[in-house]
């Protein structure tokens, strides 16, 4: 698996990062890792639904996991987003959790097959590349399809043979599963473009807390029903500790450092992985099918997570000199404001760094100014040790367009966030 992650600020920009960003571990570990804690909830799903009903299931999950989070960031003393982000981070909270596990979760208990539910959400790489592709013009390239259409072929030989009638499941049923696909892919989309760029701590508490609440009415109709057993609260403390601690966790951070077609085709192994998991754990058998959809799902997630040679190019270094900044942009916003000259460094095809030009004298001086907003005003002037990845610290940062350059990139968007705020 080779996930690029783009380059990240010398100090973290939150103190959050140094915990949960993981800034030195490398991106492909990370997906590792999270592919695997992800996977374990499927297992853990098919008991916790034998001990209580769905609803019941997501709002204490949910419940629990904000709690923690909230915790944690009220002890680190990380900081709280305000109005319009924590609002993105509620939004995220629906989608991705309470509209995606909440729709998949009722499909599940009301008999539609769990092999069909896996190969139907399976399909979510292709459908986020699809929406950003339709909605944001991220462009997606010939490699990446392939890799798109082997890592499908991954799934279908992963779950085929589970694929069967569902018992007793109406058309509702059905129409959740699909509900819940568009849900997931959406919902990494907006959290990519949105609700990333927030200590994670405090957004992922906003994003466990909003589902709850979102789904509290449902299982107060179910009565809160479970069995209390030792498998319903062990299974139950299994979704808070690793699937929402940890695997919502790594998430969060995949996004964060990477495109989000790289990071949701990382879903393409879920249903392999399962079926191993499913192996040691439950006893289910691991047939030739399922291996084989493992191996075509890993070649496939590599094929779509590799750089192209001309992004591989343009990391290693094109240091021309950037087109100066239209001088009728800066004097018709009364937003802009002069600072201190900066400089200006091509990291990759993704992004780059402006640093405070005291700490890089070898680099080329670029004139840049600075927005109105007064987060930005801090986070560019806030001491010269800190390093700003502004593709990373803007709200709306789109692809790059065809041939322009990562410098041109970085300072179209200073002057149209500027205008933005």
């Amino acid at each position: 698996m080779s996930l690029q992650s783009q380059p990240q600020p010398s100090g973290p920009a939150t103190p959050a990062a140094a915990t949960l960003a993981g800034a030195r571990v490398p991106a492909g570990l990370l997906g590792v890792a999270f592919v695997i804690l992800w996977s374990t909830g499927f297992p853990a799903a098919r008991i916790a639904l034998d001990h209580g009903a769905p609803f019941t299931l997501l709002v204490l999950r949910f419940g629990g996991a904000g709690l923690i989070f909230a915790v944690l960031t009220q002890l680190s003393a990380a900081a709280w987003p305000r109005a319009r982000t924590a609002l993105h981070s509620a939004v995220v909270g629906a989608l991705s959790l309470a509209v995606q596990l909440g729709t998949l979760y009722l499909a599940a208990d009301r008999g539609v097959n769990v092999g069909l539910i896996a190969l139907v959400i399976g399909t979510m790489p292709i459908v986020t590349a699809l929406l950003g592709l339709a909605f944001f013009g991220e462009a997606v390239r010939p490699l990446q399809w392939l890799g798109f259409g082997l890592g499908f072929t991954g799934v279908a030989l992963a779950v085929g043979e589970r694929i069967g009638p569902g018992h007793g499941a109406g058309p509702g049923a059905y129409l959740a599963v699909l509900v819940g696909l568009l849900a997931i892919s959406a919902g990494t989309l907006y959290q990519k473009r949105h609700g990333s760029d927030v200590d994670p701590r405090s957004a992922l508490a906003l994003q466990h807390l909003a589902a709850a609440l979102l789904l509290l009415p449902f299982a107060v109709h179910e009565g809160f029903r479970s069995d209390l057993s030792a498998a319903f609260f062990g299974t139950l403390g299994w979704a808070i500790g690793v699937n929402s601690l940890g695997a919502f966790a790594l998430f969060f951070v995949l996004l964060r450092r990477g495109a989000v077609n790289q990071v949701a085709t990382l879903f393409f192994l879920m249903p392999p992985v399962t079926a191993m998991i499913d192996y040691f754990v439950l006893g289910d058998a691991l047939t030739l099918y399922k291996v084989a959809g493992l191996a075509f799902a890993a070649l496939g997630v590599w094929l779509a997570t590799r750089s192209s040679p001309g992004a591989q190019a343009t990391g290693r270094g094109s240091h021309s000199r950037p087109t100066p900044l239209p001088a009728a942009a800066l004097a018709s916003d009364p937003l802009i404001e002069p600072v201190e000259s900066l400089r200006l460094e091509p990291a990759n095809a993704h992004a780059a760094d402006l640093v405070r030009a005291d700490q890089t004298p070898s680099l080329e001086r670029l004139d840049v100014p600075r927005d109105g907003c007064e987060r930005h005003r801090q986070r560019l002037g806030n001491g010269g040790h800190r390093r700003v990845t502004i593709a990373k610290q803007l709200n709306n940062v789109p692809a790059r367009r065809i041939g322009e350059s990562a410098e041109d990139m970085v300072q179209r968007e200073i002057v149209t966030h500027a205008r933005k705020c």
